[in-house]
């Protein structure tokens, strides 16, 4: 939609809201009419921001500003947003999920990556330098992805196609699961596997919501989100929480004794017992200071959960006050997650990598204040003392010495 539309539209939505409200109740129709005009008059000033600055330019490397000591690696092909990482039963790869529905592998010793699998079979019009959003629902758009060890499959959740698997040879991804009780996936997220037994533990971020809006997730206070795991050896889906604010990164614990997983929208970190007297039992353990995203294991049994971006007054605010959002999404139609986007180009806001012990305890943060200029991080992912970094929207991956 032009820009001069879009005011249009927001104006002629708003004002039919503020001219129908009802005047029985002066004090209160008064009140959503001043809180109606502010409403309007701020997005369109956002909404101008966004032009004026918008310049359709691709997202500057502001990752390697001021440091030496690690390697950006690309993405080939136009592609973007490595969000997830994973290593093979050989310690080979990194494999990593991008935009246009590849799931890419990167041969170190041939300093390139190469194509590994892909999550749909409609590939028309799917690779290229483009905005691949708008397709991700027929090209795919593989998120989490984790091996099972034992068989050499990869399990990838596909923020639209569901829970999928893909042979050692890669190729075209089968589906596993779709939906649970009837109700289908929304946002397949994040997973892991329990190497023993080969279940698959995965979150469905929202049965409202798509992933190309996930930021309406976060302002709607929609808590449609839930954690599933799938059973190989059944076919079987169960439901173990529902109700959740956008859950996202999922990660076992070394002893299989309990998962930990993040609320997006909340900043919070749960754990949920599966085995002991209390299984079955969630808790809030931390309340992180930013976005949390995946949850990664490393051999010591240790955690990294990658954090998108510090939560500031203004993002505490909306959430406290979602009716707010939700009035935003579902009256005005606007699209905030592109808005969000690209209003982030001129606000600087770094990420961060935080360290759990084997309990998921916060024992280290590395960020800004460590000198680790991340942005829009989604993952970190410790592998042979090397940080490997993902993120959502950015065009490569970082490589990291610890």
């Amino acid at each position: 939609m032009q820009y001069n539309l879009f005011c249009d539209f927001l104006k002629n939505q708003l004002l039919q809201i503020i001219m129908t409200t009802p005047l029985v109740f002066q004090a209160k129709a008064m009140s959503i009419r001043l809180f109606s005009f502010a409403l309007l008059f701020g997005i369109i000033f956002v909404a101008t921001i966004v032009k004026v600055f918008d310049t359709h330019q691709p997202l500057k490397n502001e990752i390697l500003d001021g440091r030496d000591d690690f390697v950006a690696i690309p993405m080939p092909g136009g592609a973007v947003g490595p969000e997830s990482l994973a290593f093979d039963g050989a310690a080979d790869g990194p494999y990593t999920g991008v935009s246009d529905g590849r799931i890419i592998r990167w041969r170190a010793n041939e300093s390139r990556w190469v194509d590994f699998a892909v999550t749909s079979s409609q590939r028309d019009g799917c690779v290229g330098h483009h905005d691949h959003t708008p397709m991700e629902h027929i090209c795919g758009r593989p998120l989490g992805l984790r091996f099972n060890e034992k068989t050499g499959d990869l399990y990838i959740a596909d923020a639209y196609l569901g829970l999928l698997v893909v042979g050692p040879n890669g190729g075209l991804a089968s589906p596993v699961a779709t939906e649970w009780d009837g109700v289908a996936f929304g946002f397949t997220n994040s997973l892991d596997i329990d190497q023993q037994s080969g279940v698959v533990y995965f979150t469905d971020s929202s049965t409202r919501f798509a992933r190309r809006d996930h930021i309406s997730i976060i302002i709607s206070g929609d808590n449609t989100g839930r954690l599933l795991k799938f059973d190989p050896a059944t076919n079987q889906t169960t439901l173990l929480v529902n109700n959740l604010m956008f859950p996202n990164g999922v990660a076992l614990s070394q002893n299989g004794v309990f998962l930990l997983f993040v609320e997006t929208t909340t900043c919070r970190l749960f754990k949920f017992w599966l085995k002991t007297a209390i299984a079955g039992k969630v808790e809030v353990i931390a309340q992180l200071p930013g976005y949390p995203d995946n949850i990664k294991r490393n051999k010591n049994g240790e955690f990294w959960v990658g954090i998108h971006s510090k939560r500031d007054k203004m993002s505490k605010w909306f959430i406290l006050n979602s009716w707010i959002g939700d009035f935003v999404v579902r009256v005005c139609g606007i699209d905030v997650t592109r808005l969000h986007l690209r209003l982030a180009r001129l606000i600087v806001r770094y990420g961060m990598g935080i360290r759990l012990d084997k309990d998921g305890n916060v024992v280290e943060v590395l960020g800004a204040d460590t000198g680790r200029r991340w942005r829009f991080v989604s993952e970190v992912e410790e592998q042979n003392g090397d940080l490997w970094i993902g993120s959502v929207t950015r065009s490569f991956v970082v490589r990291e010495k610890i």
